[in-house]
């Protein structure tokens, strides 16, 4: 095995800096067509983004969240953000495909897919999977179209025909991954994994109205302490941070693709009023949602 450079943070940015990507769209979206080049941590750091990467050959070994993973050919792993990844070795013969998105690239290509998203959030508990080889070669054909897609900087629509493109990817890996778990569904989840899962599908139907950490609770008759403290060792998240992270993509979308006015907006997400929304708006994204608008 051969342990590879350090880099501060793993994020589309940061992997520019250190690695010559040719194929990327800004600081959204960076492809590697070559795995074992992809930049490698000597330390752990948090992941800032999306990163999904299939093993064609060799093997890799990571830990994510502390805990080892070893991959090897036909394996996908996705790492998500928030999650702390570290200790990457790779074998000589490594080799493999690998994509890393932005969390607001990624989250804009499953805007209205919530089902998808609590899919990929089955990695903060089982970051690798093992695919067949027709799903192996349905990733490759995928990743070489839309790398191409990248590459064709000439193209009026690149940006439009790539989230298309990303977002199909997502919904057959998604379906992938659905029939593992259901393949796996006999397999005894922990508690707070239960409670994880509970509490992203009673998210996902209420955020819109609601975001009291205790209302979650209440719903899943435990108190918000054991609420939080479970979902945190679940995730490495805490459920004010799954209830911002919902409901900020939500008002991104709103704001961005949506002729409601930013009053109506407010109304429709339940806050108490226009300056309030302001406020927890500007809170989490760093702007207002007027300047936002005009981005």
């Amino acid at each position: 095995m051969t342990s590879k450079k350090l880099f501060n943070e793993i994020s589309v940015n940061q992997s520019k800096t250190i690695y010559d990507v040719q194929s990327c769209i800004g600081s959204d979206l960076a492809l590697f067509d070559k795995f074992e080049d992809v930049p490698i941590l000597t330390e752990s750091r948090r992941m800032n983004g999306v990163f999904v990467a299939l093993c064609l050959e060799g093997s890799a070994r990571y830990t994510v969240d502390t805990k080892e993973q070893l991959v090897r050919k036909n394996d996908v792993i996705i790492i998500s953000k928030g999650q702390v990844v570290g200790d990457y070795m790779l074998s000589r013969d490594c080799r493999g495909l690998a994509i890393l998105a932005s969390t607001g690239f990624y989250q804009e290509v499953i805007s209205d897919v919530n089902e998808l998203a609590t899919l990929f959030f089955l990695s903060f508990s089982r970051p690798v999977y093992n695919l067949e080889e027709s799903t192996v070669e349905m990733f490759a054909n995928y990743f070489h179209v839309i790398k191409n897609r990248v590459d064709n900087t000439e193209h009026q629509y690149r940006e439009a025909v790539v989230k298309t493109l990303m977002r199909s990817l997502i919904y057959d890996m998604g379906n992938v991954i659905f029939r593992l778990q259901h393949r796996d569904g006999n397999r005894p989840k922990t508690r707070s994994e239960r409670v994880f899962f509970d509490f992203i599908a009673l998210l996902e139907k209420n955020f819109r109205v609601e975001r009291r950490v205790g209302w979650y609770a209440k719903q899943l008759g435990i108190s918000p302490k054991y609420l939080s403290e479970t979902v945190k060792q679940a995730s490495k998240r805490t459920p004010n941070d799954w209830i911002d992270n919902y409901v900020i993509t939500e008002l991104r979308l709103l704001l961005s693709n949506s002729s409601k006015s930013i009053k109506q907006i407010a109304e429709e997400m339940n806050f108490v009023n226009q300056s309030f929304f302001g406020k927890y708006f500007k809170e989490n994204v760093g702007v207002s949602p007027t300047e936002y608008r005009k981005m």
